[in-house]
């Protein structure tokens, strides 16, 4: 039986950086920087980007199902290790993961740090990259799933099918844990719309009109 929770709860019993405190021992004159953790966000894109190319020009190198398979599934497991253990808790300060507790139940723990004092300290342009990739990349798989299905290429489908799959976890994880575990993805997603509606809606009442244009204006030349 398994359920999820939000509470700090170690990843390891020797875990020396607790989860939030990664940026804590970095230099402060890093802040100005416009890639705080530029390696890690090169590797966010990086094995996800990678699979991707290989799938679809992975017939102009090799004419071998299963040397394409292994290829496109080594990528799609660097990516999802990466992005669930390091680049989500490093770029945004977000974490789930799951433990069994002595009972035997299954937990499933999603983990955000909300202090404005760690938020301050999230740089803008590694959090926009991450969400873009996190949600941008599953959208390719869905169009190759449509290509394949109607194709009728089922032997890449179940490749396909297997990038959906990693690729979901990791964005279902951080949509958790970025609304929280006890609201649920539909109630999400019209949270965010509402809030994107109203913003857009106080933008366009509070923008400065521009002044009208002169209605008498009379000809200057007259032929």
């Amino acid at each position: 039986m398994a359920s999820a929770t939000v509470r700090n709860v170690p990843l390891l019993d020797d875990d020396t950086i607790p989860f939030g405190e990664e940026d804590e021992m970095r230099d402060p004159s890093t802040a100005a920087q416009k890639y705080t953790h530029p390696y890690v966000t090169f590797f966010h894109l990086f094995f996800r980007g990678a699979s991707i190319i290989i799938y679809m020009f992975c017939g102009w190198f090799s004419d071998s199902f299963i040397t394409s398979f292994v290829f496109v599934v080594l990528f799609l497991s660097a990516d999802f290790w990466t992005v669930k253990n390091i680049s989500g808790r490093l770029l945004v300060g977000l974490r789930w993961w799951n433990y069994v507790d002595d009972d035997g139940k299954s937990h499933w723990v999603f983990e955000s740090k909300n202090s404005p004092s760690y938020q301050s300290r999230i740089n803008k342009h590694e959090q926009r990259i991450f969400w873009l990739g996190l949600i941008l990349c599953p959208l390719f798989w869905g169009l190759f799933f449509l290509l394949a299905l109607f194709g009728l290429k089922f032997k890449w489908l179940l490749l396909v099918m297997i990038a959906i799959a990693l690729n979901a976890a990791n964005l279902y994880g951080y949509i958790k844990c970025n609304y929280g575990a006890g609201k649920d993805l539909n109630s999400a997603a019209t949270d965010f719309v509402k809030t994107q509606f109203f913003k857009n809606a106080v933008d366009m009442m509070t923008k400065p009109s521009g002044a009208p244009p002169p209605t008498n204006v009379r000809p200057t030349g007259v032929v």
